[in-house]
């Protein structure tokens, strides 16, 4: 199936169209309205019984200490996948940078004075900024409090799923269905197995460049999740569907995380939560084998990210927390 229109009714995949009629009706909201509601909204954390886990979150995005003034330069530079942005909120415009990175900002920075400076970084970014930045990702590392974390291009990233098939009912095999681009460890995980039984793997989209038999039609979501297992290989940064997959009552497979986002992929478990695989993919039949012959331990990995996964529906407590998050990265860097 390709990029057909009949393809994306039934991809599973939110419609973009809504979305963006959203954001374009709350543009019509006037943000002194926000404002006005700010302090107010957020006192009413002291009042809530999960406070401490409230705060706990807060502080896991945003890790900064010790105050750090933004550099007095202003910059608008458009890189690869990412752009770089330092300058007052008003000026980031729909046009700046991929619309729903705008959408997503204004979300929570609308509740702030338009005329305070940011650094935001909206895009795929592998790396920690020279400067406090609000991004989409951060390395998993020691040293990253640059790295602010907001829930953005929550669209295609923070999708769930009602999975009606139980998991013994799946086929015995993992599914890979993606686009390579510069992801080593997907180039690596087609040259390994794209013949084996064990997996139904493919290459979406434009081919890249690679072995014109790598190419597959897409599948939507529900045929993926026909599949015991399904790889969530990280791509520029982390792996976008790992979300959806940890909703289903299929397991997610993958290697060690490197990268995070506002799912908190370093808090995740592995063999609790997912299934983890060496770096160099060697162990991945062995580990699909073990939980084939093992149902029930691999129910209850599904039982537990299900239980994880559900700490991001509450969207009052959500917003609350990305709320928190700026407020904190606005008092950090005066």
């Amino acid at each position: 199936m390709s990029d057909s229109l009949l393809y994306k009714l039934n991809s599973g995949k939110p419609p973009k169209i809504l979305f963006f009629l959203k954001g374009y009706l709350q543009m019509c909201i006037p943000d002194c309205f926000f404002g006005m509601r700010r302090k107010r909204y957020l006192r009413q954390v002291e009042e809530r019984p999960d406070k401490a886990y409230i705060y706990e979150r807060v502080d896991y995005y945003n890790k900064m200490q010790c105050p750090s003034a933004l550099p007095d330069t202003v910059l608008h530079e458009h890189k690869h996948s990412y752009y770089v942005y330092l300058d007052k909120i008003k000026k980031f415009h729909p046009s700046t940078f991929h619309k729903v990175y705008y959408f997503d900002l204004q979300d929570v920075a609308r509740w702030f004075n338009q005329n305070l400076r940011i650094g935001y970084i909206p895009g795929d970014v592998y790396f920690t900024p020279p400067f406090p930045a609000i991004v989409k990702s951060r390395l998993l590392k020691e040293d990253n409090e640059y790295s602010v974390v907001l829930k953005l291009d929550k669209l295609r990233h923070f999708m769930f799923v009602n999975d009606p098939v139980p998991f013994r009912e799946k086929a015995d095999q993992a599914i890979f269905r993606g686009k390579i681009r510069l992801s080593r460890i997907r180039e690596k995980f087609l040259r390994m197995y794209f013949d084996s039984s064990i997996c139904d793997c493919g290459v979406v989209g434009k081919n890249e460049g690679y072995p014109e038999k790598w190419m597959a039609p897409k599948k939507t979501i529900r045929e993926h999740l026909n599949y015991k297992f399904i790889m969530a290989l990280e791509g520029m940064d982390v792996a976008s569907n790992l979300k959806w997959v940890m909703s289903s009552n299929s397991i997610a497979v993958m290697t060690q995380p490197t990268c995070e986002t506002w799912f908190m992929e370093g808090k995740l478990i592995p063999g609790y939560h997912y299934i983890r695989i060496q770096d160099d993919l060697s162990d991945l039949e062995e580990k699909l084998a073990y939980y084939i012959g093992h149902p029930e331990e691999a129910e209850q990995i599904v039982h537990n990210a299900h239980a994880y996964v559900s700490q991001f529906f509450d969207k009052d407590r959500e917003r609350l927390i990305s709320l928190l998050v700026m407020d904190k990265y606005f008092n950090m860097t005066k």
